[in-house]
């Protein structure tokens, strides 16, 4: 078993959900609007599901007493998002720069403001 964690946060949950478009845009609009909010309604459900087993999985690591866990300062965290900025302008061309726009977008992160 490992010594050390640190909690980088910096993990991923995902899932997928597919449909055709001519499909998708055959649906009648009260039907793509009832769906949309169903999978919005199990985004997040998914996502608190997911940080309430996450906090249980640390306490338990915690309670062991046989792992050193480091928790960043605000200013290391920060440190570290300038540092691996390089690696997301080094991918845009692999992922799409239009993707990387997204994620930011929706993350609500400025690699501008590093």
């Amino acid at each position: 078993m490992q010594k050390y964690l640190t909690l980088t946060n910096h993990t991923y949950h995902g899932y997928v959900v597919i449909a055709n478009k001519k499909f998708w845009d055959g649906l009648p609009p009260n039907i793509r609007q009832a769906l949309t909010g169903a999978l919005k309604e199990t985004t997040a459900y998914f996502y608190a599901m997911a940080k309430q087993e996450d906090d249980e999985a640390l306490e338990a690591v915690r309670k062991t007493g046989r792992m050193q866990i480091y928790q960043p300062t605000p200013q290391e965290a920060q440190e570290w998002r300038k540092a691996f900025s390089k690696v997301h302008r080094e991918m845009d061309g692999r992922v799409g720069k239009e993707l990387l726009e997204s994620i930011y977008k929706e993350t609500g992160f400025d690699p501008g403001k590093l």
